[in-house]
């Protein structure tokens, strides 16, 4: 490998609308020490392909065909293929500000012990779409906002982890632990996620820092089909189910599960009717309470399975 200070990776699954806009915020990245550009192409079938080979030009770009599709297959083969210390992952419908490889690797230089950083993420709306009155601050966060202010944060609380779609990690921390696991993140066009909360746990028990970097800010576009109930519904039935998985990697499985999730229900049913009146608020707890519905149902499955292994989830 050689001496690269930093990797700049862009995991993509059919998404060549968005993902010229995020290459081209990397090829003109502030950077002087020097970095290159991975894009791993996760089984893509639209023009991703083509998209790439438009900029292959640029020497700092390699392109890569992973076809297991996973967002922690492709991160990992992202990571293998890198030759930075530092590996920062950009969304591929996400645009970096100018400085954002900068503001990563300086606070990895100035924080020996950092394993995990990212930064501000901000949303960009379809042109003439304003927020719908019943998105509360918190579901805009699984539209991918993410703002702890404007200083430093050393992230003690794994729930204030980075947003993966403006991500860094640390190779040799990466390397301690094996990689992110294949069985969380997302795969094809399921929601199924909480990795980046499960390195973060993993970091912090390992001694190893995790921060926020406000300088390190990334745009996020919303695309039109996530401004729909039906979407956050989805996304909070995975969520469910991702939180599920995660605690049976953590040994919290078991029938102890099942009580979990029909208090997370019942309490998500008593706050939406609490604001009944509230469209943004009254939205927010039903998607938790149903989320909870999806956590049950894997929660059921693992115990009728009886193994430590990720079934398989539909939604129903």
């Amino acid at each position: 490998m050689s001496n690269t200070p930093i990797s700049a990776i862009i995991c993509t699954h059919n998404r060549d609308k968005y993902l010229g806009a995020a290459i081209d915020s990397l090829l003109v990245q502030e950077f002087a020490p020097g970095f290159e550009i991975i894009i791993v192409d996760n089984g893509s079938t639209d023009n991703t392909r083509t998209v790439v080979e438009s900029r292959l030009g640029d020497s700092r770009l390699k392109y890569i065909f992973e076809p297991v599709l996973g967002l922690s297959v492709a991160r990992n083969t992202g990571a293998k293929t890198a030759s930075g210390e530092i590996l920062a992952y950009l969304d591929d419908d996400a645009i970096a500000s100018v400085g954002w490889l900068q503001a990563l690797y300086t606070a990895y230089q100035q924080h020996p012990k950092l394993a995990i950083a990212g930064g501000k993420v901000t949303l960009i709306y379809p042109e003439g779409v304003q927020p719908p009155r019943w998105l509360s601050t918190g579901l805009a966060g699984n539209l991918g906002a993410y703002d702890l202010g404007d200083e430093f944060v050393n992230i003690q609380n794994p729930g204030l982890t980075p947003r993966g779609l403006n991500y860094s990690i640390r190779r040799s921390f990466l390397e301690q632990i094996g990689g992110f696991d294949p069985k969380l993140g997302r795969v094809g066009k399921n929601l199924l996620s909480n990795e980046e909360l499960q390195m973060t746990e993993l970091a912090l028990k390992n001694g190893w820092q995790v921060a926020y970097i406000p300088a390190a800010l990334v745009a996020h576009n919303v695309a039109p089909e996530r401004l729909h109930p039906a979407w956050f519904l989805s996304r909070g039935w995975w969520q469910g189910i991702s939180e599920c998985y995660r605690e049976q990697l953590a040994g919290r499985a078991g029938i102890i599960q099942l009580s979990r999730g029909a208090e997370r229900f019942l309490r998500g049913i008593y706050k939406a009717l609490q604001y009944i009146y509230d469209p943004a608020e009254r939205f927010d707890k039903l998607v938790y309470a149903y989320g909870q519905i999806g956590y049950l149902n894997a929660a059921i499955q693992g115990l009728l399975q009886g193994r430590n292994q990720s079934p398989e989830y539909s939604q129903q």
